[in-house]
C-alpha cells in the first residue's frame, strides 16, 4: 500500500465543526486486518487516535484510511464464530415481530458472509446483501445469497430501488462505525425503505466501550464511537425516526436500534436506555478522558502480566487476530517476541504475520500442538465460546482475559 492512505482529521465528519479534542493517542499502528503472508514485507503506518468535537460531541477518529484500503478484501467472516451464528437467529426473531407483513423484502448492508440473511431466506423472504469485500461477496453467493460487491450509499441505493424494488426491512449491523461519510449511508438506507418499513442498526455502544473499558475497538476501520443519542441524532438528519431498541452481545455489548419513516410508538425501554445515557454523561469530554487515563494503566498492568509469564519460562499463545487484538497487541508492546503464533479460527488468516507484531497465525490445532502454558485470549469477547472449546478438547494451563476492564488470569 502506497503511504498516502490517509488523511488527517481537521473537521467533524457528522457536522463539519473544527473544534476537536484530543482524548487518546494509542501510536501509529499498521491498518488493522492488513496481515501479510511475509513477515520481512514493510507496511505503512497510520496515526490512530480519537478526538471528540465540541460542537456535536461526535467521538471519532482524528485520520482517515480510504475505504479502499479496508474492507475490499475483508478477513472477518461472521459465519466463523458460534456466537454470531446463535445470536442470528435472535436478530431475526428481534426484527420479525416489528414488521407487519408476512413476505418480506430484506436488504441489509455490509452483509458480510450472509450469515443473517440466511435467516430471513430461511423463513421465506426475499433478500439482498450489499457488501464491498469482493471475497466475501463470492462466499455468500456461494451459499445462496445474492449479494452486490459495493459500497453501499445513496447511488448504490438507486440502483437497488430500480433493480429490485424497495425493501421492507433494512439492516445495517456494525456499518456506520465503519464509514467515514455515514450521511451517505443513511441516505441511501432512507431511500431504500418502504414508507411503512423497518429499520435496524447494531452498533458498538459506547457505554459498554467506557465503563469496560474496550480500548481494543478504537481501530482505524472504526472511524465513529456511537451512543444511542448519536444514532438518533444521525437517523433525524434524513427524516428517519427511532422506536426501540435491544440489545446484543456482539463486539462484547452492542445496541440495535429500530426505526422508521413513519411515526410508532416509542418503546419504553428506548426512553430508558436514552435516560441511562443522559446520566452517565456519556457524551462529556471528562467521561471520556477518564477513559484515556484507564486505558494506559491498563496498558501497563498487561504488559507487566505478559512479561511476568515470559520470564518464568512459560510457553504463550494468542487466541484470536481480530482487528482489535492488533490494536491491543501494538498499544502494549506484546509481538512475536512474547507469543509463539495467534490461533484463530479463520482460514483466510492462517500462514499470515500480524500487523506491526509479527505473530503468525495459525489454526487452533496447530497453536495447540505447542503446547502452551498460557494463551493470551485476545478475542475476549467470545470468552464463553472459547473457554468451552478449550475445556472440551481437554486444555490445562492458564489463559489471562486481557478485557472487560483489569486483566484476569483463570487457570483451566
Amino acid at each position: 500500500m502506497p503511504e498516502s492512505i490517509s488523511t488527517p482529521l481537521t473537521r467533524c465528519r457528522l457536522c463539519g465543526g473544527n473544534n476537536l479534542d484530543l482524548i487518546l493517542d494509542l501510536g501509529a499502528q499498521p491498518p488493522a486486518n492488513s496481515l501479510r503472508a511475509r513477515r520481512e514485507d514493510t507496511l505503512p503506518v497510520v496515526a490512530l487516535a480519537i478526538c471528540r468535537c465540541r460542537d456535536c460531541t461526535t467521538v471519532q477518529l482524528n485520520e482517515t484510511v480510504a475505504p479502499e484500503h479496508l474492507f475490499r478484501d475483508y478477513v472477518w467472516v461472521t459465519g466463523t464464530s458460534r456466537t454470531a451464528r446463535e445470536y442470528s437467529h435472535i436478530f431475526y426473531d428481534h426484527v420479525a415481530r416489528r414488521c407487519s407483513h408476512d413476505q418480506l423484502f430484506v436488504v441489509e448492508v455490509a452483509s458480510n458472509d450472509g450469515t443473517f440473511l440466511q435467516r430471513f431466506r430461511e423463513h421465506g423472504h426475499r433478500v439482498l446483501g450489499v457488501d464491498p469485500a469482493q471475497n466475501l461477496a463470492r462466499v455468500a453467493e456461494s451459499s445462496g445469497i445474492p449479494t452486490l460487491p459495493e459500497f453501499f450509499g445513496l447511488n448504490v441505493a438507486r440502483h437497488v430501488t430500480q433493480v429490485h424494488g424497495h425493501a421492507d426491512v433494512v439492516i445495517a449491523r456494525n456499518v456506520l462505525p465503519h464509514v467515514p461519510d455515514p450521511n451517505d449511508v443513511v441516505a441511501g438506507i432512507a431511500h431504500c425503505l418502504k414508507d411503512d418499513g423497518v429499520g435496524a442498526i447494531e452498533f458498538h455502544w459506547v457505554d459498554k466501550i467506557l465503563s469496560e473499558l474496550h480500548y481494543d475497538s478504537i481501530y482505524h476501520e472504526h472511524f465513529f464511537y456511537h451512543s444511542l443519542h448519536s444514532i438518533g441524532q444521525l437517523l433525524a438528519r434524513h427524516a428517519l425516526k427511532l422506536f426501540d431498541v435491544t440489545e446484543s452481545p456482539i463486539s462484547g455489548g452492542s445496541l440495535v436500534a429500530y426505526f422508521s419513516k413513519m411515526p410508532r410508538g416509542v418503546s419504553a425501554s428506548l426512553n430508558a436506555k436514552l435516560a441511562w445515557e443522559n446520566e452517565r454523561g456519556l457524551a462529556s469530554l471528562a467521561t471520556w478522558r477518564e477513559f484515556a487515563a484507564r486505558s494506559l494503566e491498563h496498558r501497563l498492568e498487561l504488559k507487566t502480566m505478559i512479561e511476568s509469564e515470559t520470564k518464568a519460562g512459560k510457553r504463550l499463545i494468542g487466541y484470536g487476530a481480530s482487528a482489535r487484538s492488533s490494536t491491543l497487541l501494538n498499544f502494549c508492546g506484546i509481538d512475536h517476541r512474547h507469543l509463539i503464533c495467534i490461533a484463530d479460527q479463520s482460514p483466510l488468516k492462517h500462514d499470515r504475520y500480524t500487523p506491526g507484531t509479527d505473530v503468525l497465525i495459525v489454526s487452533p490445532e496447530r497453536a495447540l500442538a505447542e503446547r502452551p502454558d498460557t494463551i493470551l485470549l485476545l478475542a475476549w469477547n467470545f470468552k464463553d465460546e472459547i473457554l468451552k472449546w478449550l475445556s472440551d478438547i481437554g486444555f490445562h494451563g492458564d489463559v489471562i482475559v486481557p478485557l472487560p476492564n483489569r486483566p484476569q488470569l483463570l487457570r483451566i
